[in-house]
Parts: structure tokens; sequence; C-alpha cells
């Protein structure tokens, strides 16, 4: 995140952060515009396409916002390049890690127990990672492509970050999640999201990383739903588990923040997505 400890944009950055904040109201204008569009249809193509239609219109506002501010695409991380896949498959697998320990965690200190559901097809498993991938995108073209790297283009980088992290936690809560878990959650995540974008230029990282561990959680069943497995929490136990849960998701986010601010080092040019 060091490279960008000095403005490098020659606007003033209050227009800078109105126009990222015009930004966002269109991409959750088209969140909002495809979800009514596609209501009609049974739930799962439902979700499947509002996303995916969701996410192609935010990439096509994303090279507006790109020219109308003069920067070229690989400016805000969203043209492929060498590292793309490897970092994506990297991020793909840490993120993947991240659900494994958390519930680890969970499964030693609370009385939690995972029920194997054997009734889930390989085509929901298939379909569900895609979902994860799609949400993914769409909230990494939101949130750490042009928004986070145009801001960070006219402010420092750490300030730039906690813009896009509060705007962050602030879609989640409007979305239905409470205040702790969206602070802590959304916070945490946006944190590590941010900082792969920045340290990295490019979303691949985060891409892999955001869409793993939603799917890593999903198919733990700690998405308030089975997955491949089944979340199941002794009769009386629910907040003493939900709060270690919780810990458990701090701990392991903490920790791939860390490795992840260690392990990459800032690029000095846009190398790729």
């Amino acid at each position: 995140m060091a490279s960008s400890l000095h403005p490098t944009s020659h606007q003033k950055p209050i227009y800078t952060l109105l126009r990222v904040l015009l930004f966002y109201s269109l991409s959750v204008a088209i969140l909002l515009f495809t979800s009514r569009l596609t209501k009609s249809l049974p739930t799962t193509v439902a979700n499947l396409l509002s996303i995916a239609l969701a996410s192609l219109l935010t990439f096509l506002l994303v090279v507006g916002f790109t020219r109308w501010e003069k920067l070229h695409l690989s400016d805000v991380g969203v043209i492929p390049g060498s590292q793309s896949a490897k970092r994506f498959v990297t991020g793909y697998l840490i993120g993947l890690s991240m659900a494994v320990m958390q519930a680890i965690i969970v499964l030693f200190f609370g009385r939690l127990h995972l029920v194997f559901n054997p009734h889930m097809a390989a085509v929901e498993i298939s379909l569900s990672a895609l979902l994860y991938l799609l949400v993914a995108c769409r909230e990494e073209l939101a949130f750490r492509a042009y928004a986070l790297r145009s801001l960070s283009n006219s402010i420092t980088s750490a300030f730039a970050l906690l813009i896009i992290i509060v705007i962050f936690i602030g879609e989640h809560i409007l979305a239905g999640m409470n205040w702790m878990t969206a602070v802590i959650g959304s916070g945490l995540g946006g944190i590590l999201f941010g900082i792969a974008a920045l340290k990295t230029r490019g979303l691949a990282l985060p891409l892999g990383l955001h869409s793993s561990w939603n799917f890593g959680q999903w198919m733990i069943g700690f998405k308030n739903k089975p997955g491949i497995w089944e979340a199941i929490v002794d009769k009386g136990y629910e907040a003493k588990t939900e709060a270690i849960g919780l810990a458990a998701f701090a701990l392991v986010m903490v920790l791939a923040i860390l490795a992840v601010s260690i392990l990459y080092k800032v690029k000095k040019k846009s190398d790729s997505l």
C-alpha cells in the first residue's frame, strides 16, 4: 500500500470522491435493475442471470468512468496479464483454506456439528461456485477497480481504502446484515480484498480470495443454509457458537491480511488483472 502514499492526481480529491460516489450509486442502481428484471424467473436462474448481468453492466460502468477520468483500463486493474491466472488460483486456495480454518476452530471450541448432505448434487455445487464467483466479480468491479484505484491516485491509499471499506460495510448493512457482522465481517473482508487489489494493482487476487471464501463458507453450511455439509448447533448454544464463529472469522481474516501484506510487494506499474 505504500505506492500511493502521495497523491498523484492533478484534480481536487473532492471531485474524485464525488465521481466515485456517483459511480457507486449507479452500480447499486444496476444491481437493483437486474434483480427486478429477473425476479419472475426461477430462483436459481434469476440469481445467476441477475448477478451476471449486473457484473457485465458494472464492468461497462467501469469502462465509462475510467475514460471520463482519462485513465486506461490497465490503470484500474481490469486488464488480464501474465500473472492473473496464478494470482486468482492462489487467492482461491487461500480463501478455501480460510473457510476450513474457521470451521475447525468453531468445531473445536463451539457446540457445532457438520452433517454431510447426501442430497447435494454436483450440478448444484457447480452452480453455487459460479454464483459466488459472479457475486465477487460484481463487488470487486464496484469497489476495488475504478473506485479504489481512482481514490488512491488522488489521496493516500490508506484513506482511499478506508472510504471504500465504509461504503462496502454500508452496502451489506442495507442488504440486511446486522451491524456487528457487517463492521467486523465486511470490514475485515474489505481490508483484505482492498490490500490485495492495491498490492497487485489488479483484481485477480482479491477475486480469488473473495469468491472462494464465500463458496467455502457455503460448502460448510455457514451461509445459513445447507451446503455440502449442514452446520448444526446444539440447542441453547447458538449465541456462544456464533460468538466463537465471529472470533474465528476475525482471526483467519487478520492472518490472511498479514500474509498478503507480507508476501506481495506493491507493483510500480499496472501489471494486470
